[in-house]
Parts: structure tokens; sequence; C-alpha cells
């Protein structure tokens, strides 16, 4: 195998890819990237046996070829070359030639054989839809993605398609995060993307993107995003019925700007670490959110004035979750649903159902 080709391509390329490398692994080409040079371009791939991430760039081919090369090593090299142009080539003994100005590596690789294959799958459904769209959905929602492995279905977000509706739906336990947006789609399914992959997808969507080609298949989901592409596996099992577990009424609704009741409840949180754990506790009357939290290094309390309709309440939350849900909201103003003290409150736009937050609060002591 020999080539030339641009240093930043082939070094932004590789970084992207590695995050589907092992660290540690059994099969020690896993722990590499595998370099394929044909045609007019080279593809280069990492994969984990869970996810994998492969790209193709442009470049000379000289000869054609494969390869696999620690993923750390080459990326630490292809990162300093002194050149933008880097020359590449490969001998019978799998060692590996990196050329660029006046810098010269010989760095030791791996057969391709050894690389397993990444999953080809039949496509059962696709669509596509707009990349800062899914952006925000992935963003607004996989923070509430349970890390708890005993439950590997919370791991991942459900997926849910219906005729002209694309909705993610995430829950640990302790708060659900659901997003819709409106897409096109012929057909209906569900399926339940791990939390890592959404990750993944995030980091690769750029603001100048357009639109990505999602293709799903029985056990597996692709992301097409330029000109990469992400496939993992589908997390098997049994997702909760989420419809069920959303109160249908409320007792008590409140309208308030975001930021104003993010930074109350930081203010009172200060108290709180990650050895001590208070909850918020938050008394909503008299047109007023009054915040407290006492903890065994003090007491701090501070208040938000704003009108409430319907009944008052007393309720605590755990003030990570509380603020990630009101965070993740990304809207000015949101509307808070109570139905007491101890039923999970809502959060929702003030217009429209673009998404929803349900936060179950913690069991207050008296004082």
């Amino acid at each position: 195998m020999k080539f030339t080709c641009l240093r930043t391509d082939l070094s932004n390329a590789v970084l992207n890819v590695s995050r589907a490398v092992s660290a540690k692994s059994s099969i020690p080409a896993l722990e590499g990237i595998l370099i394929k040079a044909y045609g007019e371009k080279i593809n280069i791939s990492g994969y984990d046996l869970e996810i994998g991430i492969t790209t193709d760039m442009e470049a000379t081919i000289k000869e054609q070829g494969e390869i696999v090369v620690g993923a750390k090593l080459f990326s630490d090299i292809v990162r300093r070359l002194p050149e933008e142009i880097v020359s590449i080539e490969t001998d019978e003994r799998m060692v590996t030639y990196i050329k660029s100005g006046q810098s010269n590596f010989q760095i030791i690789g791996m057969s391709s054989v050894e690389y397993p294959d990444l999953p080809v799958f039949e496509s059962t459904d696709n669509f596509t839809i707009q990349a800062k769209i899914l952006k925000e959905m992935i963003r607004q929602t996989v923070y509430a993605v349970s890390d708890n492995k005993a439950k590997p279905i919370y791991t991942g977000s459900l997926f849910e398609l219906e005729e002209n509706s694309f909705k993610i739906v995430a829950v640990d336990g302790y708060r659900m995060a659901i997003r819709e947006e409106a897409v096109n789609c012929g057909s209906s399914s569900k399926f339940v993307v791990p939390g890592k992959t959404q990750q993944e997808v995030l980091k690769l969507i750029t603001d100048d993107e357009d639109n990505v080609e999602v293709v799903v298949g029985q056990r597996h989901i692709m992301f097409k995003i330029k000109n990469y592409s992400i496939i993992s596996r589908l997390i098997e099992g049994t997702f909760l019925d989420y419809k069920t577990t959303i109160p249908t009424d409320s007792k008590t609704e409140i309208v308030i700007n975001s930021r104003l009741l993010i930074d109350a409840v930081e203010r009172v949180s200060i108290l709180n670490s990650e050895k001590i754990q208070s909850p918020v506790r938050c008394t909503m009357a008299n047109d007023e959110i009054k915040l407290l939290c006492t903890t065994s290094v003090g007491r701090a309390d501070d208040a938000v004035s704003v009108p409430i309709i319907g009944e008052e309440v007393e309720i605590g939350f755990n003030n990570k979750y509380l603020l990630d849900a009101l965070k993740n909201s990304e809207t000015d103003e949101v509307k808070l649903y109570l139905n007491g003290g101890l039923s999970p409150m809502i959060i929702k736009p003030v217009k429209g159902e673009s998404f929803l937050c349900l936060v179950v609060p913690m069991r207050l002591s008296n004082e």
C-alpha cells in the first residue's frame, strides 16, 4: 500500500474514527484502525464490536492495499507531522512508513485479515432528517439515558417512528425526556439506540451539515453524516410504555423564565456536593417559588416571584436532575405542571408539544 494525502484531512479522520476503537481488547486488531487504499480514496475505520465509525477521504493512491495500525500511536504521529503533505507506505512485513517533510516514522502494523468485518445489514426502514433538528433532539434527551448496566434497555433511547412523526424518549427511573418532530416517513417502527452511539452522532454533526440519513435494520442502525457512517448495534428488549407514566392532570401550573429558575436552583445547590446530597425544597405559593437547601455544611434559601395558578405545593428535587431538565429545554420560558408533592413534575414549552421533561421528586423530611 502506498498513498499521499493531506495531513489535516487524515488527522481529523483518524481522530473521529478512533472514538470507536477499543481502549483494551482481547483482539489486538480492535485497538487499531483499519486503513484501506483503493481507487482514488482511502477508507478509515474504527470498530469495538458494538459501534463502528468509518469514513472515506481523498488521496493519491500509488499502490492499493490495507493495513491495521495502532490508533493512538498513529493519531499522535499524524497530528504532529510538520508538513501538510503526508506519504504513507507499507511493505510485506507490515511495516508502515510515514513521511512528511523531514520527519520519518516506521511503525509495526497488523494484517487486515485480523480485523473483524463491520456489520452489513438489510434495511427495514430509513428516513432523512435535518442534521440540526436531529442534533437538537438527541441533545435534549440523551441526558436522561441511564448509566445503570443492570437494565441495559435504558442505557439507550427509544426512537419511535409513526406516520409523519419522530420521537426520541429517554428514561432512567428518576427523569424522562421526550422530544418530537415532524418527519416524512412512510412506516411505523420502534427501536432502542445506545446512548454512546447518540453521543458520537452529536460529535460528528457540524453546523454546516444539511441532512442525516438514518438506515435501520433488524439489529443494527447506521447514521450517514457527510462522508462518515456510524454503525451500531440496537439494544434488544422491551422499553417502558412511557405514555402510561405521564400524569394526565395537574393541580398547579406555572409559567416561568427558565434562566431565573436555573440561577436560583444553582445558587441554593452550592451547598451540595458529590459527598453531600440534599434535596432542593421548592415551596410554590402566593405567586412565589421559595427554594431551600439544608446540608451538614449549612443552609441556603432563595425565591423567584412568578404567577402560580392552582393549589399550593411543596416538593423536593435532586438539584442535578432538575437542572438537567431545565437547561435542556433550551427555551426562554417553560411551563411547569405539578400534581402534589409526591407526583412527578412535568416541564413543557409554553407553546406547542415539541418536548416534555418529567422529573421524579425526592421525599422530603420534616424540618
